[in-house]
C-alpha cells in the first residue's frame, strides 16, 4: 500500500514513472531486435514481418541499437526528473549541488574510523578539520567542567556540563554559519546572562528526553553532525589535584587557576565508569587522537575514567597525541613536548603514545610578547627525548595566528590524516 502513495495527485512523479516505463519498453524492444531474441513477445511479434524482411541486413541491428539507445535516454531523463521533483520539495537549496553532496557524503562514509579524545576548545578545532576527511568520527569528551554556563546548569539542574559537548557537536555539524552562531550565542543580561543558547537547548532536551546522552543525539540530528559526540561517562565527576607543594585543589576551574605544578590527579568519585559506547569506539578505531587541549583539565581526565586507559592499552590502533603549541601558566609551565607525553603516560600506561604531532612554525613576535606577559611560551620541541620515549614525530606548520595562538583546523587535520595514512602503509 505504501507504494501506491507514489500515485497520489500533485506529487509530480506519476508522469516520470510512466516515461521511465516507456523507456524500459523501448530498450527491451531494441535489445530484442539487435540480439535476435524475444523479450517482449507480443510487441515483438508485430515486428515479425520486419525482422523477416530485414534478416541478414544491417538495418535490423541499426534499428535495434537506435531503439535501445533511445530507451536508455528516456529512462535517464525520467529518473533525473523524479529526483529533481523530490529535491525541489525536500532540499531546494541543495538541488544544484546534489552530485557534489552525494559524492562527498559517500566518500566520507568510507573514511577511517577516528576516535578523538579531549575537551575544551582544542578538541573542537581538531574535529572541525577532521570532518572534511571522514564522517566515521567519535568524539569522546570530558565532563568535569564546573565553570561558566556549564557549571551553573550542572549545579542548578543536576545535569552533566554541556559546554564542551556543544562545541564538539557544532564543530562536526554540517550546517549554515547563521545556525551555528545561534547555538553559540551567549546571553548578556538578566537571569540568562552568561548562558549560551546551545547549552540551554541541550538542557531543555535533557528535560524532555530524561536522558543527557539521548539529548546529545537529538541535538546532533538537528545539526546534521558528521560522526557522533559522546560524554566519556555519565557519572557526576569532579577533578581533584594535588600540587607539588602538597596543596589539594578540587574542581576543574580551581585546578586551572591554581598556578602550581600538578603532582597527582584523580576523579571524584574514583569508580566512575566509561560509557559502553566509548569503550566500543576505542576497540573499533583505526586511529585514536588525544588533544589538543589543556593537559590536566581536558585530556588526562578522560584517562582517569574506569575502563578508558585499559581500552587504550588493549587496542592495536595507533595512538596519536597532538601537543599544545603554548604552555599553560601553572599547569604546564616550562613543559617540553616530551613532558606532555610523559604526563599522559603517567596517568594511563607506559608507551601508550605511538606518535606525537608538534607545530614547527614560529609564533609571531607580537603574539610571543602578549603570551609572555601571562607566563606562557611556545612548547619546546625536545626531539632527542621524544625519540627516547619511542614515539614517531610529525612536524609541520599547524598555526592559525590571529589574535591568539592556536591550531589551524585544516592544517592540523591534513597533518593528522597524512600521519594516519603513513602508519597504515607501514603496517
Amino acid at each position: 500500500m505504501r507504494l501506491l502513495k507514489w500515485l497520489y495527485p500533485g506529487l509530480r512523479v506519476k508522469r516520470y514513472l510512466l516515461l521511465a516505463t516507456c523507456g524500459v519498453g523501448l530498450s527491451m524492444v531494441g535489445l530484442g531486435l539487435s540480439w535476435g531474441r524475444q523479450l517482449l513477445g507480443f510487441l515483438e511479434a508485430q515486428l515479425y514481418l520486419y525482422r523477416k524482411a530485414a534478416a541478414g541486413t544491417t538495418a535490423l541491428y541499426v534499428t535495434g541499437v537506435l531503439l535501445l539507445g533511445l530507451g536508455l535516454v528516456v529512462v535517464g531523463i525520467a529518473v533525473k526528473s523524479v529526483v529533481r521533483s523530490i529535491l525541489e520539495i525536500i532540499t531546494p537549496e541543495q538541488e544544484a549541488e546534489l552530485i557534489d553532496v552525494l559524492f562527498r557524503r559517500r566518500l566520507l562514509k568510507s573514511g577511517p574510523r577516528i576516535v578523538a579524545i579531549g575537551g575544551g576548545s582544542g578538541l573542537s578545532v581538531l574535529l572541525r578539520g577532521i570532518k572534511q576527511y571522514t564522517s566515521n568520527i567519535t568524539a569522546i569528551v570530558t565532563v568535569s567542567d564546573d565553570g561558566g554556563s556549564s557549571g551553573r546548569l550542572r549545579g542548578e539542574m543536576g545535569m552533566l556540563p554541556p559546554g564542551d559537548i556543544r562545541n564538539c557537536v557544532l564543530a562536526l555539524a554540517d550546517t549554515e554559519p547563521l545556525l551555528e552562531s545561534l547555538f553559540q550565542y551567549r546571553f548578556k543580561d538578566g537571569a540568562l546572562g552568561g548562558h549560551s543558547f546551545g547549552n540551554l537547548l541541550i538542557a531543555a532536551m535533557t528535560g524532555v528526553t530524561g536522558d543527557f546522552q539521548l539529548a546529545i543525539k537529538e541535538f546532533s540530528k538537528v545539526l546534521a553532525v558528521r560522526g557522533r559526540v559522546l560524554p566519556v561517562t555519565t557519572a557526576d565527576v569532579r577533578l581533584r589535584a594535588e600540587l607539588e607543594d602538597g596543596t589539594v585543589v578540587e574542581g576543574e576551574t580551581n585546578v586551572t587557576l591554581c598556578g602550581g605544578r600538578v603532582r597527582s590527579l584523580a576523579l571524584i568519585p574514583s569508580d566512575a565508569e566509561a560509557l559502553p559506547e566509548v569503550l566500543r569506539a576505542i576497540a573499533e578505531a583505526d586511529a585514536i587522537v588525544l588533544g589538543p587541549g589543556s593537559l590536566y583539565t581536558s585530556v588526562v581526565p578522560n584517562l582517569l575514567v574506569r575502563g578508558v586507559g585499559e581500552a587504550l592499552a588493549a587496542t592495536n590502533a595507533p595512538k596519536i597525541y597532538i601537543c599544545n603549541v603554548m604552555t599553560q601558566p601553572g599547569e604546564t609551565e616550562g613543559f617540553t613536548a616530551s613532558q606532555h607525553v610523559s604526563a599522559i603516560e603517567r596517568f594511563s600506561s607506559p608507551r601508550l603514545i605511538d606518535s606525537v604531532v608538534v607545530n614547527s612554525a614560529r609564533v609571531r613576535p607580537h603574539l610571543l610578547s602578549k603570551y609572555a606577559a601571562a607566563n606562557s611560551v611556545p612548547v619546546i620541541l625536545d626531539f632527542p627525548r621524544l625519540h627516547q620515549l619511542g614515539v614517531r614525530i610529525a612536524t609541520g606548520d599547524l598555526l592559525c595566528q590571529g589574535g591568539v595562538v592556536r591550531h589551524d583546523p585544516d592544517k592540523l587535520a591534513r597533518r593528522v590524516m597524512q600521519l594516519v595514512s603513513s602508519i597504515k602503509k607501514s603496517n
